[in-house]
């Protein structure tokens, strides 16, 4: 089997090991959040910070929800790396936008942080302000899920189908459950362009 029919073969895979319970119990979450007027705050590191751009736009757009990054901010992310240190560039950040109840955060990362790795410690934190302030916690990671998946109140973990390719499939799903989520009845609220065009 080609490297391309393999990779596309253990991506089929993946999506037979989601679970839609989680997948549903996620999405109640954020229908719930805008609902009480609360916020999404969405956090990525690397690729996932990418990923996390995006799905704002479409929480927001799509949604209606109240929905940020602290890394669309590449001048506050640095000066607090700077200034701070990584691994507080999230809570500092979530503190100062009063991150409360009402709110939850939504994790994409391949690992979901873990302290005794030294992987994503800013994700940890972030994770430990929102328990600590009753703020709701959902992710979509890889592996085992890390710290998220360990405290979250709903994590979707991409099932791992090839160790060799952990990271280009949590990627890859984190855009395939968030455009799940914004497609989701109970969410979505505008039309996406290209289904209103006749």
């Amino acid at each position: 089997m080609s490297f391309t029919a393999s990779y596309l073969a253990e991506t089929i895979k993946v999506v037979q090991g989601l679970d839609a319970q989680t997948i549903d119990r996620c999405v109640e979450i954020l229908a719930d959040t805008r609902t009480n007027g609360g916020r999404l705050f969405i956090l990525g590191v690397g690729g996932s910070a990418a990923n996390a751009s995006h799905a704002v736009n479409d929480f927001r757009k799509i949604c209606g929800i109240e929905t940020y990054a602290p890394t669309d901010n590449v001048s506050e992310l640095t000066a607090r790396t700077n200034d701070e240190g990584w691994a507080g560039v999230f809570d500092s950040w979530l503190k100062v936008s009063r991150l409360c109840a009402k709110d939850t955060l939504l994790v994409f990362s391949v690992g979901g942080g873990n302290l005794e790795q030294n992987v994503s410690p800013n994700l940890v934190a972030a994770v430990n302000h929102a328990k600590s302030v009753g703020a709701r916690i959902t992710g979509i990671v890889g592996r085992d899920g890390g710290y998220t998946a360990q405290v979250a109140d709903a994590c979707v973990v991409v099932p791992v189908v090839n160790p060799t390719h952990v990271t280009p499939h949590s990627e890859a799903f984190q855009a395939v459950v968030w455009h799940l989520f914004v497609s989701h009845p109970l969410l979505k609220q505008a039309q996406t362009k290209w289904e209103s065009v006749k």
